[in-house]
């Protein structure tokens, strides 16, 4: 069967102006550095517009560093919203393999939930689909390692394949010496940061686990940019919540998000928009109990 090659991207339709009047107006409050809005921002509680727009920046690289994990992602994240045109994109970047693995099959499963949700230029598509097998459209990127929990985690993912690895293999090195699940803390990452080191929120927040300057002082953390100490500090906070809540991971999370105080004073997940979706999205991807079974500092047999 000839595989079509589809070389006319749809956002060569969109007009200049269009876009750009677009996207000035996206994340203005959340804008970190250089005006890009900061990475949770635009996973957790941006809208599916804005949500779209920074993916095409991403994904061609429009004044941000090109990155089709970061697209993908973004795309993902608006689909499940129920947005046609990131249903569209989704599929493009399949039928195209554009920074995803080449699958007409998933291509065509993404045109038929944005033709569903009334996109025109889908329809169209699919007409060049045709006999593909049907699957479900998946919103879950390739797995970087293969191994457990990878795929679910891939989604969130903003950097290559070689450099989350490189934080995964450190993170089950270092997690269960602090009683945690490795799965929780790179769930955390992800959420965080996208396991990009440099990360910088628009409060301030910086690294792997999105340390605020005062909490990197507060556990020991010099250089907040250094994987290592970065990872140290937020395991050490986070494992502190852990403990600080009862072992209550929906509170230690949401703690982590908006600070204990926060937690203590709403006796529960503060009413935060932001907080909120940051526990929900964490917890769609770990649903364990957050503590490794048996503590690095008790398998001395105490």
């Amino acid at each position: 069967m000839h595989r079509p090659t589809f070389n006319v991207p749809r956002t060569a339709i969109l007009t200049v102006c269009t876009l750009c009047a677009a996207l000035s107006a996206a994340g203005a409050a959340a804008a970190g550095k250089g005006g890009v809005p900061g990475w949770g921002y635009l996973i957790d509680a941006a809208s599916p517009r804005e949500q779209v727009e920074w993916g095409q920046r991403y994904e061609h690289g429009e004044g941000v560093a090109k990155s089709p994990y970061r697209a993908a992602s973004l795309y993902c994240a608006a689909a499940e919203k129920g947005d046609a045109l990131a249903a569209y994109q989704l599929g493009w970047l399949y039928a195209n393999g554009r920074g995803l693995p080449r699958d007409d099959a998933l291509a065509a499963a993404w045109f038929r939930q944005a033709a569903a949700r009334g996109d025109a230029y889908a329809r169209r598509m699919l007409d060049r689909l045709p006999g593909v097998r049907k699957v479900e459209a998946n919103c879950r990127l390739p797995a970087a390692t293969g191994g457990a929990g990878s795929v679910q985690l891939a989604s969130l993912s903003a950097v290559s394949p070689a450099e989350r690895k490189a934080v995964e293999e450190t993170v089950h090195a270092m997690a269960p010496g602090f009683g945690l699940d490795p799965m929780l803390v790179l769930a955390v990452i992800a959420a965080e940061s996208a396991f990009d080191k440099t990360a910088v929120s628009p409060k301030g927040a910086q690294g792997l686990m999105q340390l605020m300057p005062q909490t990197a002082s507060r556990f020991g953390v010099s250089n907040a940019f250094d994987p290592e100490q970065n990872l140290r500090g937020g395991m050490t906070y986070l494992a502190w919540l852990i403990e600080q809540f009862r072992g209550d991971l929906d509170l230690a999370l949401a703690g982590y998000n908006a600070g204990e105080r926060a937690v203590e004073q709403y006796r529960g997940i503060p009413p935060y928009q932001e907080t909120q979706e940051y526990v929900r999205r964490i917890r769609s991807v770990y649903r364990g109990p957050g503590s490794a079974l048996t503590l690095a500092a008790k398998s001395d047999g105490t």
